[in-house]
């Protein structure tokens, strides 16, 4: 089969398309063929040796974490009836060889879940870890039901979901921060009822215009530079939930700030939460995508041939889903 490979860590050039033996599945697992695969921040990072990357490359990696298409083979222990299922696959290349920037990959079979008839295959790609880390953030602490959720940085892949998934999840009101108008529409579209410059001086009063009371739970991506916003906006009991790192890897914290409404900040990485939490995440995910609840943001399409430059575009920060086309 065609895959993009790299044999070692190193910016976009070490990968390769080349041929490769198509996997088999073993016991308790599935073969899918591939039709479209998700592009991360955590591919690229992870080829470069930082993020999810193990120490070493053992032979070579497929990267890319999510995708989707359907399963034409399973192993030993899985139901034969699975041949020929639509599925959208999550965490591909977690700890193991077979990512999903290839014709064929190999997952266990609870990391496909099957695809509804009206999803299509881009929107099954762009799941995976966006929407599970979307939807972790926002649940780890509890129902969101009824509550106040700022989102920042929502024309990202993780803001997006979380947008979504906090409609679905009947929050009162979901408020997103962006930095600027084309960004502002794509938070609109998702469902935000209120978008905010953060750049803006009275950003924390647009904030708060838009919940009184203060915001219950917070989906953050870049803690050290927003802190004093969300510390500004947030209500008793409220989590400030992070999931990325903005490249300083430091956020000063004011103490007595956070314990004096008793916040909680809760770290994510998707990769390791509880094996209970994933589950809970992927029946999360599942359930809004059968309600017709998630959508892609506008896709960046490329060829399998131009992996390289789909994680440089991840890299740069395009505004969008970056998706490649599987041959």
């Amino acid at each position: 089969m065609l895959a993009a490979t790299y044999s070692e860590f190193g910016p976009s050039d070490v990968l390769r398309v080349v041929e490769v033996p198509t996997p088999e599945p073993g016991p308790g697992e599935v073969r899918v063929r591939l039709r479209v695969a998700g592009v991360n921040p955590t591919d690229w990072k992870s080829r470069t040796g930082g993020s999810a990357s193990v120490g070493s490359v053992d032979g070579f990696q497929i990267p890319g974490q999510d995708g989707a298409g359907e399963i034409d083979a399973v192993g030993e222990g899985v139901d034969p009836a699975r041949v020929g299922e639509r599925v959208w696959v999550w965490f591909a290349a977690w700890q193991r060889k077979w990512g999903t920037a290839a014709q064929w990959t190999v997952v266990p079979a609870e990391r496909a879940v099957p695809l509804p008839d009206g999803a299509s295959f881009e929107l099954g790609a762009s799941l995976g870890i966006p929407a599970l880390t979307a939807y972790h953030c926002l649940t780890a602490d509890g129902p969101v039901e009824g509550r106040d959720v700022l989102v920042a940085g929502g024309a990202g892949a993780v803001g997006h979901a979380a947008i979504e998934l906090a409609r679905f999840l009947d929050v009162r009101t979901v408020i997103a921060t962006v930095s600027g108008e084309e960004k502002a529409a794509l938070a609109r579209e998702a469902g935000a009822h209120a978008v905010v410059n953060y750049r803006d001086d009275d950003a924390g009063d647009q904030v708060r215009a838009a919940a009184p009371d203060g915001v219950d739970r917070v989906v953050e991506l870049a803690l050290a530079h927003n802190l004093p916003l969300d510390l500004a906006v947030t209500a008793m009991y409220a989590s400030i939930v992070t999931y990325a790192d903005d490249g300083s890897g430091v956020a000063p914290v004011p103490v007595r700030r956070l314990m004096r409404p008793n916040l909680l900040l809760r770290f994510v990485l998707i990769y390791t939460v509880r094996a209970e939490e994933l589950a809970a995440a992927v029946a999360g995910v599942q359930a809004a995508l059968a309600a017709g609840a998630l959508t892609t943001l506008p896709l960046h399409r490329f060829p399998l041939e131009r992996t390289a430059d789909a994680h440089d575009a991840v890299e740069r920060g395009v505004v969008g889903k970056v998706v490649i086309d599987i041959p």
